[in-house]
């Protein structure tokens, strides 16, 4: 094979996604599968997709991470209907059976992943695009140029790097720190008051990161209302600042399975496992799809 695309999967967003939007179902043991059920016939039809041959997918298998120890307000599993998180283990099983690499995260989340996975196949020069399948804001910072892009599997729409300087008023390497000012209620991320999205954006066109932001109001050239008040909230606030940019910040050296030597070769897509497809498929009792 002489180039090829890769397709990484945020596990987490599908199963959210189909849990709120298919019909519920019960399986052999009496749990709900509904979102498992529906998340295998969406995967099973995919790989079907001639273009699809080198594929991982990463979910949380905790929510918690290593965040939660830097910052108490991070995001934890409380919240989480009982129904769903009962169903994040069969949603693994879904993709191992399918032939998925599958990544399941405890210290890390399944971003950091993501990014790792980004980070490792962007050195394999075989590799043509890699399509960073999710709309989840934190993963923009890793896309690079028109090769290294999100890709919405359910609108079919593509975010490069000028998507993500269109959208967000940003390039990719100033993300975190938007977030970082901005704030991220999915994540427990307060952010810095006052600082919106347009104002954040606006001043870190001028200076790409927070350490690089004058402190003080007069020294800043750039034209944003109420900088005073911005200046004097990031003055008081800057070591939340920084602490807030390492939260958003993904880790892109995270050791991913089953090889992480093998690079994109271990992402190739065997075909499923059919054992452990058939096994997966009589506990949601489902007819085994055809891939």
């Amino acid at each position: 094979m002489s180039s090829f695309d890769v397709h990484l999967v945020d596990g987490t967003y599908e199963l959210f996604r189909a849990y709120f939007g298919a019909p519920s179902r019960t399986g052999a043991s009496g749990q709900e599968v509904g979102a498992v059920v529906a998340l295998l016939r969406s995967f099973a039809g995919w790989l079907k997709n001639p273009d699809v041959t080198h594929v991982a997918c990463a979910f949380d298998h905790v929510i918690e991470s290593f965040r939660n120890e830097l910052f108490a307000g991070y995001k934890t599993g409380e919240g989480i209907e009982p129904a769903l998180r009962g169903q994040f283990g069969l949603a693994e099983e879904v993709t191992r059976g399918l032939g998925i690499a599958t990544w399941p995260m405890v210290q890390f989340e399944a971003d950091d992943a993501l990014a790792s996975g980004a980070a490792l196949c962007a050195r394999d020069d075989r590799v043509r695009n890699i399509f960073l399948c999710t709309p989840d804001k934190d993963l923009a910072q890793c896309v690079r140029g028109t090769r290294v892009v999100m890709w919405d599997r359910r609108k079919q729409f593509a975010l490069d790097e000028a998507g993500v300087n269109q959208k967000y008023g940003v390039p990719p390497e100033s993300i975190a720190d938007w977030l970082a000012l901005v704030g991220d209620s999915a994540d427990g991320i307060p952010g810095i008051p006052r600082f919106g999205a347009k104002s954040s954006a606006a001043v870190l066109r001028r200076y790409r990161h927070i350490e690089e932001i004058p402190a003080e109001p007069e020294d800043w050239d750039v034209t944003v209302r109420g900088k005073a008040t911005l200046a004097a909230n990031l003055r008081a606030e800057r070591s939340q600042a920084l602490l807030y940019r390492t939260l958003a910040t993904l880790r892109a050296d995270v050791p991913l399975s089953p090889d992480p030597t093998a690079g994109a070769d271990a992402l190739r897509w065997p075909g499923p496992d059919q054992n452990l497809l058939a096994k997966v498929c009589t506990e949601l009792r489902e007819p085994l799809p055809r891939t």
